[in-house]
């Protein structure tokens, strides 16, 4: 974690615009090498505002939304039209403004009993980016208690490896949800996680500054075994850090 940029930004706003702006920049830089772009988003408050203003001019008009296929990071298991998922979220702040087409668009069948939703996720990961799925871009929040992805403290365990997508027991919600597994996010090329609020500086303090401790912190997780990992954090989430190089206080262009 100590070697990945972490780019302060003011505010909740100022965070969201720099997501955003990373985002154009990554998918264009993906389109360009590949001709298209494998995303996987993130649900929360900080994704809802990317949206928004990727959905927004100029920034709509700053890409070929035709040349990108959706993927989720994760999924809470309810109907794709339900206050928590996901996947309506999304719809509504990106895929709808943007008349982004349903084959663009590949969701978790998240209304199905969980290991089966997961284990059809796995399986429409491998069929569209391979075996040994390489995601272009990632982008991920993380909780007040370190989680990210649904990747939550006290499940790593359980969580098979050999599985792209897996269907993971959260006890503090007393629910399943689907979650791509760190095998395959740790092979994207960009990954991106962000954090915002006063309520994350100490697990993003642990995360960042403190000992391994991947099951109590399961951010840390995140690895990119080739690719490469940056942080977009607000001034009230970096409170507890400590100075460092890794600490970028300017906006987030990626390297291009």
């Amino acid at each position: 974690m100590a070697d990945s940029p972490v780019y302060i930004l003011t505010d909740p706003d100022a965070l969201a615009d720099a997501a955003a702006d990373r985002f154009i920049a990554l998918a264009a830089d993906a389109i360009a090498a590949r001709g298209s772009a494998a995303v996987a988003l993130a649900g929360g408050s900080t994704p809802r505002a990317m949206n928004a203003r990727l959905a927004a001019s100029p920034r709509r008009e700053q890409l070929d939304w035709t040349k990108l296929r959706f993927f989720f990071g994760d999924e809470r298991c309810v109907p794709p039209d339900h206050p928590d998922s996901n996947y309506r979220m999304t719809r509504e702040t990106l895929f709808a403004p943007l008349d982004i087409a349903p084959t663009q668009i590949e969701r978790v069948l998240a209304e199905d009993e969980p290991h089966a939703a997961a284990a059809a996720y796995d399986d429409a990961l491998r069929a569209a980016l391979g075996p040994a799925p390489v995601f272009d871009i990632v982008f991920l929040g993380m909780g007040p208690d370190g989680h990210t992805a649904s990747l939550f403290p006290g499940t790593i365990a359980g969580i098979d490896e050999n599985r792209l997508a897996v269907a993971n027991f959260v006890p503090k919600f007393d629910s399943y949800r689907v979650t791509l597994t760190p095998r395959v996010l740790n092979a994207a090329r960009q990954i991106t996680i962000t954090a915002a609020g006063a309520e994350k500086a100490g697990a993003l303090a642990a995360v960042i500054d403190g000992p391994r401790e991947p099951d109590t912190f399961p951010a840390q997780l995140i690895a990119p075994q080739s690719g490469e990992l940056a942080w977009l954090v607000d001034a009230a989430a970096a409170a507890q850090l400590r100075p460092s190089a890794a600490l970028q206080r300017e906006p987030a262009a990626p390297r291009r």
